[in-house]
């Protein structure tokens, strides 16, 4: 009988979540309970006590369409690091409605190594990402009623610069004209929507330190321009104490568990491609304060979410990460090496041997940011014994350390090696950050750029030049940068596979976040509100009569 996904989570028996709690380290009276499988831990109330955790990132080599299964080798890898003795929490991304429904289907890992109740997670949870969107649409009609009632801070409605947003694929809202019907329906204005995972607030959510920081963070927001060119922020408006109170119970992290029984805080989830990629800075916070070892993740790979990780995230919130894993699959490094879609069930040397270089260059990338990566070799069905072979021969050959690793069949147990070589690569020397912002946006953006993607400059449009111009006139030059680029390529051009080398990264424009902290640099066609692709996952999605839902994988 060949089990689904959801069959594995719906015949497993949760732990109750006090005894989760108890597991973390965490005393059960700050677990608020969201039914019976779910809870928010109430950070504000937890005793002080300083970081003691070893914090452990799990990227990845460049995916393909499908994925690497880089969220279920971390929870697999969890679970076989607790067997080890260590008291470990999870701390990962909450999924969004976007990729459900889109092309990835669920986001709570797969087979044995998942985090429960994976229904709930895939679907609205404690409703966090409604949170968001609610505070973000409320910030978009105080502008549209502020413009209307007078407009006393004389806000050009054709420079606001804050968009609507929404948690699923619509690409009819990209671009859309507000205010039409006559005087009384508002002033007609261009707009559009974002996936909620791209809204500032979402940003700004996951670097707050606490509610206090929130709301400064919040006020500090840029929403648009004057008519005489200066900039507008939230505070201006007076609706940071708003924003923050629907915000409130979003801000306090989620606690679950995965199958093996490992305390699991699912909190923010702002894309790696679109966004910086990391969970909320409070989970890994209160992780670090309550384990012996944290493993947390950022998206897509290394190129993206590690390198946001390692520049944005570490810096907000003065982390050190202690050991990397790289997740790799057979079927991405032969995709990589020119082999096409259709044909990654089978096996080929000659391609996988090409593809070698994209795992090459990630990492090497990691390695500039201090730590040496342990190679997951996430295992499926399709893999051969002379492919699996080919790459554990090559890492061997660079000095690095390649294990095979079966956690969607084998759950914890499909880890062990793995967890017992991340183990021994934990190093108390501090990793850095890859460049300094003082040096400026631009500068920033070409060491990235020739560091990270192996490029020879950064382009910038006549609208990015117009945009560099606004940030360096308003002091934000200094913030670091956060590029908005395609997941399948160390170029802008997704079509470029492999380890493209001397290519120009092209710069459309250059949006500040300033409550977020950071200046997001847009690339290529990479759009901040996707579409639903042909056939949708959720096409696939039902409820039976007794309630269940089916599809999510």
């Amino acid at each position: 009988m060949n089990l689904t996904d959801a069959d594995i989570a719906r015949a497993h028996q949760l732990e109750p979540m006090e005894v989760i709690a108890e597991r973390a380290g965490i005393d059960p009276q700050f677990v608020v309970g969201y039914g019976r499988d779910k809870a928010k831990i109430d950070v504000a109330a937890l005793p002080e006590q300083p970081r003691k955790g070893k914090l452990v990132l799990v990227t990845a080599m460049s995916p393909t369409p499908a994925g690497e299964g880089k969220s279920t080798v971390l929870i697999g890898l969890a679970d076989a690091v607790r067997a080890t003795g260590a008291r470990t929490i999870v701390a990962i991304r909450e999924p969004s409605l976007g990729p459900v429904f889109g092309i990835k289907g669920g986001a709570a890992g797969g087979g044995y190594a998942q985090i429960v109740p994976m229904e709930d997670i895939n679907l609205h949870f404690t409703g966090d990402l409604h949170a968001i969107a609610a505070a973000n649409n409320s910030l978009a009609a105080l502008i549209d009623a502020h413009i209307h009632h007078g407009n006393e801070l004389s806000i050009d409605p054709r420079k606001v610069t804050w968009r609507r947003c929404l948690d699923v694929n619509d690409r009819n809202l990209r671009h859309i004209v507000t205010g039409l019907g006559g005087v009384a329906h508002g002033v007609p204005a261009e707009s559009g929507f974002d996936i909620t995972a791209a809204s500032e607030i979402m940003a700004v959510l996951c670097l707050a330190s606490d509610l206090t920081d929130l709301k400064e963070r919040l006020a500090r927001i840029v929403i648009g321009q004057t008519y005489a060119g200066t900039p507008v922020t939230v505070s201006d408006l007076k609706a940071q104490g708003a924003l923050t109170a629907l915000l409130r119970d979003a801000l306090s992290p989620n606690l679950v568990q995965t199958l093996g029984g490992t305390p699991a805080i699912v909190h923010g989830g702002p894309f790696g491609n679109i966004a910086h990629g990391c969970n909320s800075l409070i989970a890994t916070d209160t992780a670090l304060r309550h384990a012996d070892v944290v493993l947390t993740e950022a998206g897509f790979g290394s190129d993206l979410g590690a390198e946001k990780f390692f520049d944005i995230k570490s810096r907000a919130g003065d982390l050190d990460v202690s050991a990397v894993v790289m997740v790799a699959t057979i079927r991405s490094l032969k995709f990589n090496g020119g082999a096409a879609k259709d044909e990654l069930q089978q096996e080929n040397l000659a391609a996988l041997q090409a593809g070698l270089v994209n795992l090459a260059r990630h990492c090497d990338n990691i390695q500039k940011f201090g730590p040496t990566p342990t190679i997951a070799l996430n295992h499926f069905i399709h893999d051969t014994d002379a492919e699996v072979e080919l790459v554990q021969r090559w890492a061997e050959d660079r000095g690095l350390r390649a294990v095979l690793t079966k956690v969607w069949a084998e759950g914890g147990a499909g880890a062990a090696e793995l967890a017992d070589v991340v183990l021994a690569s934990v190093v108390d020397k501090r990793s850095a950050p890859l460049y300094d912002p003082a040096a400026g946006t631009l500068a920033s953006l070409q060491t990235i750029a020739r560091e990270i993607y192996g490029a020879s400059d950064v382009e910038l449009s006549p609208q990015a030049q117009k945009d560099l111009k606004i940030i360096q006139d308003n002091g934000w030059d200094t913030l670091p940068v956060c590029i908005s680029k395609t997941q399948y390529s160390f170029s802008d051009d997704p079509r470029k596979l492999g380890a493209p080398s001397g290519h120009t990264v092209k710069v459309r424009s250059l949006v500040p976040r300033t409550g977020a902290g950071f200046v997001v640099a847009m690339t290529g066609d990479v759009m901040t509100l996707p579409g639903l692709s042909k056939r949708p996952a959720a096409q696939g999605i039902d409820v039976d009569a007794e309630g269940n839902i089916t599809g999510l994988f």
